[in-house]
């Protein structure tokens, strides 16, 4: 694993220059990133944020998360099945970030110490900036400005309830009820955006040969996921070394999590809107040519079934190298346990 941030103060002093994994041009892509980085909360305090986040990933894409050179094809604000999966995806990708975001309040009252305090501050920002970049691309792609909040609580009702209020509960319990800032550490880096993230990583390489604005949305949020997912990885790892008595209490709280998303129905609805995109895919198949959705795979030439299950190989990937840098066995990822309550 690369320490890609040896001297930030010396940086800072000669002015806001934007880190390399934050900067736009130089940022790896989020696989890497996760698997390769390592990343404090002391190296990505407030004023990491300001000057390599605010003012370098997002220079000239704070708006709405693309530049106004990235533009939506006319193709995919009409109505069809490719505007309909990116409907679906951003829509519940935005209600899962305004969920995330209300849940990164309890990090922030809890946070032990003022460099993990700032740090969950700015992923507070971070996910409400998600959020609302999902949400307005919607209306880039044509649905009414007006009623958008509404219409994405109704398309989202199932998901919500059925995906995103388990897990959701699950984590007021170990942040709000029991107020344990290593579990919920774990339960987003490991459960939450160890899930999700590789499914982003699906989603900017998806959408990046048929929408210009859309895969420049998809990066900048990559770009933030991965300096969460290191960062949390860098809190647990110091937790134990701090604290090794606290190892059984952290990975009953991954068990616990790994077991709520064995059982939560995501495969259902990632699975009707990768249909959907398959069918615009094919509408649209000289656009993507010979595009290669991972090295050697045309993405013309995938399923709906391939490409979520390539996401949750990548998955596994990210998680073997996490687990392994914070000290934590990867057999816990896979063992039984009790259903969460």
């Amino acid at each position: 694993m690369t320490d890609t941030a040896p001297d930030r103060a010396s940086t800072r002093a000669a002015g806001p220059v934007p880190a390399p994994e934050a900067d736009w041009d130089t940022a790896p892509g989020l696989l890497d990133g996760a698997k390769q980085l390592n990343l404090g909360p002391a190296d990505c305090d407030l004023p990491y944020w300001i000057t390599s986040v605010a003012q370098g990933t997002l220079r000239d894409r704070g708006v709405t998360g693309h530049h106004v050179s990235a533009t939506v094809p006319d193709f995919l604000a009409r109505p069809g099945p490719l505007n309909e999966a990116l409907v679906l995806e951003f829509g519940f990708r935005s209600l899962a970030e305004e969920i995330a975001t209300r849940l990164l309040g309890h990090y922030v009252t809890i946070a032990p110490g003022i460099p993990e305090m700032e740090f969950y501050a700015t992923q507070l920002l971070d996910e409400a900036r998600h959020s609302r970049v999902f949400r307005d691309h919607l209306v880039e792609l044509g649905r009414p400005a007006a009623s958008l909040l509404r219409d994405i609580d109704d398309m989202a009702a199932d998901y919500r309830r059925r995906v995103l209020q388990p897990v959701e509960d699950f984590t007021l319990r170990v942040v709000r009820d029991d107020a344990y800032f290593a579990g919920g550490v774990a339960v987003f880096a490991i459960v939450i955006e160890g899930v999700l993230a590789p499914a982003a990583e699906l989603s900017e390489r998806k959408w990046t040969p048929l929408s210009p604005a859309t895969g420049e949305i998809s990066r900048g949020t990559a770009i933030d996921e991965i300096r969460h997912l290191t960062v949390a990885s860098t809190i647990l790892r110091d937790h134990l070394r701090a604290q090794p008595g606290e190892r059984e209490r952290i990975l009953d709280v991954i068990r616990d999590g790994v077991r709520l998303w064995d059982e939560i129905p995501d495969r259902e609805f990632v699975i009707h809107r990768e249909k959907l995109f398959q069918q615009g895919m094919a509408e649209h198949a000289d656009l993507i040519g010979d595009y290669e959705i991972w090295p050697g795979v045309r993405m013309l030439d995938t399923t709906p079934d391939e490409r979520y299950d390539m996401a949750e190989r990548w998955t596994d990937e990210m998680a073997a190298v996490r687990m392994k840098y914070m000290g934590l066995p990867l057999d816990v990822l896979d063992s039984p346990a009790e259903p969460a309550t």
